[in-house]
C-alpha cells in the first residue's frame, strides 16, 4: 500500500518511509537534522508500571536505531473510559522513569477511550546528517551482530496462560526495560568518522514486531544482498525455546511466518521451536548490526565493557537464494 502513496519531493527530507526504516530523518541545516518516530503497543505484562518503561523503551528504540540522540517526546494514549486513574498513573509514571533515564522530555501528549489499553510516544531526537544509520548499506562480508536475546512473544504469550516461570518473565522484563543506548554509544565510538571517510556500520535495525527475520529481511532485500545466521550463535531468553516448545505462539508470529517463509531456508538442523523464535515478534528488542568484520573484535571489547550480551550471529554474502538462511 505504501509504494502506492506519492512520495515527498522535499530535498530535506533525508529518510522517509521508502525502506521502512526505523525513523524519519528531516534535515535542519548541513549540521543537524530531526529524526523523529512513533510507537505505542498493548500490555504486555502485568504491571502497569513495568508497562510504561517496556512501552517507552520500545518507542525510545527507533530513535537508537538510527544513530540519533531523543530529544523530546509526547505520550500516546488509549484507554478505556470505566478504567482507574491509578493505573493509567502507573503506566505513565513507568513511562516516564524510563524517559528521564533516556534524558528525553516528555512535553505533554494526546489521549482517548478506547476499549483497548494502548500505550506509547512519539519520540524526536537529533542526529548529525551525515552519520545517519538506516537499515539498508549491509555489504557482503560484514558481519552481523545482534545486541539482545530474543524470546520475548513467546514469553509474553505463555504469561497470558499462566505458562510462564518467573525466571522467563524476570528475563524478558529486564530486556524490554534495557535501553538501546548503550549498543549505540558503542557503535557509534566505532563509527565516528564522517566527511567521505569510510565506516564500519553498514546497517542497523531495531528487532520489533515483525521478528528476528522480518527485519533481517527488510535489511537483506534493501541492501541487494542474502545473509547466513547460525541459530546456534542466537542468544534466547530463558524458558523461551521450551515455550516455543509447548507451542505458546501469537497471532503475529504466525503472520510473520506466513508472509515471510518464501524468502527464507531453513538448514535441517534448525528445528521447529527454533523456527518459531526467528519468527517470534519482538518488544523492545535489541539492534541488527551489519558492521565490517574489521571492527567486530572492537566492537565486542566496546560491547563487554558496558555489559551488553551482543554477539555475531551470521554473515552477509552477495545476494542469492534463499534470500536469508537459517543454518
Amino acid at each position: 500500500m505504501l509504494q502506492r502513496l506519492p512520495r515527498s519531493n522535499d530535498p530535506n527530507l533525508l529518510v522517509g518511509f521508502e525502506t521502512s526504516d526505523d525513523a524519519g530523518v528531516y534535515r535542519l541545516t548541513d549540521e543537524m537534522a530531526l529524526v523523529q518516530t512513533v510507537d505505542f503497543l498493548t500490555p504486555i505484562v502485568d504491571d502497569p508500571f513495568v508497562f510504561g518503561q517496556i512501552a517507552a523503551a520500545n518507542s525510545l528504540s527507533d530513535i537508537y536505531a538510527m544513530g540519533g540522540r531523543p530529544l523530546s517526546a509526547l505520550s500516546v494514549v488509549a484507554f478505556p473510559g470505566n478504567g482507574s486513574p491509578e493505573l493509567l498513573e502507573q503506566i505513565l509514571r513507568g513511562g516516564l522513569s524510563k524517559m528521564q533515564e533516556a534524558q528525553c522530555t516528555v512535553v505533554g501528549g494526546h489521549s482517548i477511550r478506547d476499549e483497548e489499553l494502548k500505550f506509547g510516544y512519539a519520540v524526536t531526537g537529533l542526529i548529525h546528517p551525515k552519520r545517519i544509520w538506516r537499515n539498508v548499506g549491509a555489504r557482503p562480508g560484514d558481519v552481523l551482530l545482534l545486541t539482545k536475546s530474543i524470546g520475548t512473544g513467546v514469553i509474553a504469550t505463555a504469561l497470558k496462560q499462566g505458562r510462564a516461570s518467573e525466571e522467563s518473565l524476570a528475563a524478558a522484563t529486564a530486556s524490554m526495560t534495557q535501553l538501546n543506548r548503550a549498543s549505540a554509544d558503542v557503535l557509534a565510538a566505532l563509527d565516528a568518522s564522517v566527511d567521505g571517510i569510510e565506516t564500519v556500520v553498514h546497517a542497523v535495525t531495531d528487532v520489533t514486531g515483525f521478528g528476528l527475520l522480518g527485519h533481517a529481511r527488510e535489511m537483506a532485500s534493501g541492501s541487494g544482498v542474502s545473509l547466513r545466521i547460525d541459530h546456534t550463535c542466537v542468544e534466547y531468553l530463558p524458558g523461551a525455546i521450551e515455550v516455543s516448545h509447548a507451542g505458546f505462539l501469537s497471532g503475529g508470529l504466525k503472520n510473520n511466518r506466513e508472509f515471510l517463509e518464501s524468502c527464507v531456508g531453513f538448514g535441517d538442523r534448525v528445528t521447529e521451536e527454533f523456527r518459531n523464535l526467528f519468527y517470534d515478534p519482538q518488544t523492545s528488542g535489541g539492534l541488527l548490526v551489519a558492521l565490517a568484520a574489521s571492527a567486530v573484535e572492537a566492537a565486542r571489547e566496546g560491547f563487554q565493557r558496558r555489559g551488553i550480551s551482543a554477539r555475531p550471529i551470521g554473515a552477509v554474502f552477495a545476494k542469492r537464494s534463499p534470500l536469508i538462511e537459517i543454518a
